[in-house]
């Protein structure tokens, strides 16, 4: 199973992954995740990531296009992979088809989670609150002011990737405001549709 989740920040992508890695036996991919084990590993395109780090710019889609075409040719992908927070962009999304197709593997679906803005706000909140109050760290990103930034920027650059993956016939829609379970529930019931 080969997947992409898309959706808002702050509607459970990161939740939902976790339910379909035990699910299907497969990884979730997080971009930042895979920055950072390729920098740690020495990789050879880890290390032009870290040197644009460390001059404290943006790595470049050719580099995080490379990095992720890398992760996903390793042993533990061959069953399938959870993309999660990639493609951000239609750029990203027309690299990850060509990646694919290079290596002779499909995209078995894209899952959007369809939330409402004005929840999601009361979601990160709570996420705020309820780290606080179990002696966590809260994430930098959850405030208000840089959630709504957060989420002007996902509706700039990544809402977009919706009509990229509708009109190849990808796209699998779930109610995102349902309760975890339920929301769960739905991405199963897509999935196993086909």
């Amino acid at each position: 199973m080969r997947l992409i989740l898309l959706g808002p920040p702050g509607a459970g992508k990161g939740t939902q992954a976790a339910r379909l890695v035990e699910k299907y036996g497969i990884p979730q991919l997080s971009t930042g995740d895979m920055l950072r084990a390729a920098v740690a590993a020495g990789t050879p395109t880890g290390l032009k990531a870290k040197a644009v780090m460390e001059a404290g710019d943006l790595v470049s889609d050719e580099i995080v296009n490379q990095i992720v075409s890398d992760r996903i040719s390793e042993p533990d992908c061959a069953a399938g992979f959870i993309l999660d927070g990639y493609p951000r962009t239609l750029a990203q999304a027309d690299a990850v088809e060509a990646m694919m197709a290079d290596k002779a593997i499909t995209l078995d679906a894209v899952v959007e989670l369809i939330v409402d803005d004005k929840a999601l706000v009361g979601r990160i909140m709570k996420r705020a609150e309820d780290a606080k109050a179990a002696g966590q760290p809260v994430r930098k990103d959850d405030t208000p002011e840089v959630f709504d930034e957060r989420l002007r920027a996902y509706y700039k650059s990544t809402a977009p990737l919706t009509g990229y993956y509708y009109a190849k016939r990808q796209l699998k829609t779930v109610d995102g405001m349902l309760s975890i379970d339920g929301v769960t529930a739905e991405i199963n019931a897509v999935l196993d549709a086909g």
